[in-house]
């Protein structure tokens, strides 16, 4: 039975580049971080520790893989981050320097701000409406 997305890869210019904005703005856990020899590190971040889906920092090493550093999205939101308080963590994440692309919105679905992050990969803060 299949049960849950476990991880997604994402594509960096550097490592520690990475680490140091997903932990150290975004404040998110970092999960693992396993050298694999020859340059190459298995590392994994998370909003939380107990989180059910991580990212995958692949560093980009071929020159098609470092076109797409950013653009995976192909300009689009792909990345969701969702909060149970979204006013707390939308002012926590300014106040970190987060980069926000819009004012933040209320749709149907709930409360919403599009940012980006230090590769210009474009998220969603989401706090989904309560059915």
């Amino acid at each position: 039975m299949l049960t849950h997305l476990g991880t997604v890869s994402l594509l960096v210019s550097d490592y520690d580049e990475a680490i140091a904005y997903y932990c150290g703005v975004l404040g998110f856990a970092l999960l693992e971080d396993t050298d694999l020899g020859a340059g190459k590190r298995w590392v994994r971040v998370a909003p939380g520790p107990d989180a059910a889906t991580s990212l995958l920092l692949a560093q980009a090493t071929t020159a098609e893989q470092k076109a797409a550093v950013g653009r995976q999205g192909g300009g689009r939101v792909w990345l969701f981050l969702h909060t149970n308080d979204f006013a707390r963590d939308y002012a926590a994440l300014r106040g970190r320097g987060v980069t926000f692309l819009e004012e933040p919105r209320h749709e149907s679905y709930g409360s919403v701000v599009v940012f980006q992050d230090c590769y210009g990969n474009k998220w969603d803060l989401l706090e989904l409406r309560q059915l």
